[in-house]
Order: structure tokens, then sequence, then C-alpha cells
């Protein structure tokens, strides 16, 4: 169960017992002496506004999220902590994630944050928007029919492996991503088109996720949001904050583009 299930329950729970004491205390007969109010009702009483007040920042406003896995590397690494945007692509509710005011829609080179069928938040990044015919072959990446322009510049040791570290120009976004050139594997979905409402994702270690080209498209309604910056970030392995990475943004302009 996701924290923002159990968030939701939490505060439908003590809400609705905090209505109940309420309702009782207005209908029951005026006592002399004032009665003790149970311990439950208490707890409820005094979280039940922490808990409302955090479902409505958690589901319409910000959101943090751990990076968990390796699969967004060079641009996230695990152990960062991100910021997500909740309302970048429309107000929905939360958990049913039904949209209530719609505004904004996910671009190519946006990051973001959505609903996995297993149940898990995954985080990858935009390639292909509804209507757009999406190709994967030969470490290169087409959008349209259009070969998306790398420059392989440096090799790097990540994920116990050899790799290239590439600069990716994704529409007017520059970006670096990681290349394992002595990797070959089978992508179910490595031509296709784009349906409506969905989008199609990568990883920027493309040779170390689990992303669109294996199970598919992302759907609108399972969005959560746009990673904007990095705001803390920990190191397992050494046990110490990474203070280079804190405070980094996600997006970095080709001002010749943009």
């Amino acid at each position: 169960m996701r924290f923002e299930e159990i968030l939701v329950i939490l505060t439908v729970v003590s809400g609705t017992i905090c209505l109940l004491n309420y309702l009782y205390r207005k209908l029951k007969p005026a006592q002399g002496v004032t009665a003790k109010t149970n311990v439950i009702v208490e707890y409820s009483q005094s979280f039940f506004p922490v808990f409302v007040i955090v479902l409505l920042l958690r589901s319409f406003l910000f959101e943090p999220f751990r990076i968990p896995t390796g699969s967004m590397k060079p641009t996230l690494v695990e152990g960062d902590f991100i910021l997500v945007n909740k309302f970048a692509y429309g107000v929905r509710l939360p958990v049913l994630g039904t949209k209530l005011i719609p505004f904004g829609t996910p671009k190519v080179g946006d990051i973001i944050v959505f609903r996995h069928d297993d149940e898990k938040d995954l985080i990858k990044r935009v390639v292909g928007v509804p209507g757009d015919h999406i190709k994967y072959s030969d470490k290169k990446l087409y959008i349209n029919g259009v070969e998306v322009p790398t420059n392989f510049y440096q090799p790097v040791f990540a994920d116990n492996r050899p790799m290239l570290e590439s600069t990716e120009h994704l529409a007017n976004l520059v970006h670096n991503i990681y290349v394992d050139p002595n990797n070959v594997d089978y992508y179910p979905y490595s031509d296709v088109i784009v349906p409506p409402n969905s989008y199609f994702v990568l990883g920027d270690n493309r040779d170390n996720s689990k992303d669109g080209r294996y199970w598919g498209f992302v759907k609108d309604k399972d969005l959560l949001g746009k990673a904007l910056i990095t705001w803390m970030s920990w190191d397992q392995e050494n046990k110490d904050v990474r203070w280079s990475r804190i405070g980094k943004y996600m997006y970095s302009y080709n001002r010749d583009e943009s």
C-alpha cells in the first residue's frame, strides 16, 4: 500500500471520529460534570488537522520522492531526494488520479513520476507524447523518423561495468545518458506509435532501466507529477550527504534551440 493511500485512510478515519464525537456531544443531554474524552477521540482531534495539511500538500502542491535505483543515472542517482510538482499536469484527486482541473501535459524531455502496474511509483524521462512514432535501435533514439542527436564523449565505470557517457539533445533540452556498448537486449516496444492519453518513457541509464521499451506506455491517469530539483542526497555506501548534489535542477536548456 502506498503512503498516499495510508494517508487518505488516516485522514478519513480520524475525521469521521471527530465528526461523530461532535454530533454525539451536540445530541446527548447536558451533564453537570464534563465527561472524560475517549483517548481515541483525543488522538483523532490532535492528528486530523495534521493529516489534512500533509494530504493537501502532497496531493496538490509538492511531494518528496526518493530515487531507489540507478535507472536515471547520471541525472539522478540512488539516494537522491527530489521535489515533485504535483500540479504541473493538472489538479487530481488523491489515490484515484481523477483530473479535477486540467492544465499542462508532459512534454518531451520532462522527468515524470508515475504509478506503475505493479503498484510501484517510478521515475523516467518522457521521450514520446500522443501521436509520436518512437523507435529505439542500435543504441539510438528516433522520434518521428528523426534521430535524436547524441555525442559519445567519455568512458565511465558505473553499475560495476564500463559504459559510455553521452550528451543527448532531446527537444530543446541537453542531458547526459549512460550506454553500455556491450549490452544486447530485446525490447518488445522498440518501434511504437504513442496512443492517446499516454506517454513513452526511458531511463537515462539506457542499458540498466526497465522502462517503456519493456512494458509499453504510461497512461495519463497514472501521472503523479514532474520532477524539479534535488533537495537532499544520501550516499548509503559511505554514510554521508552528497552536498554537491543538493539544489541540482533537473533541466538544462539548449539556448540555440530554445
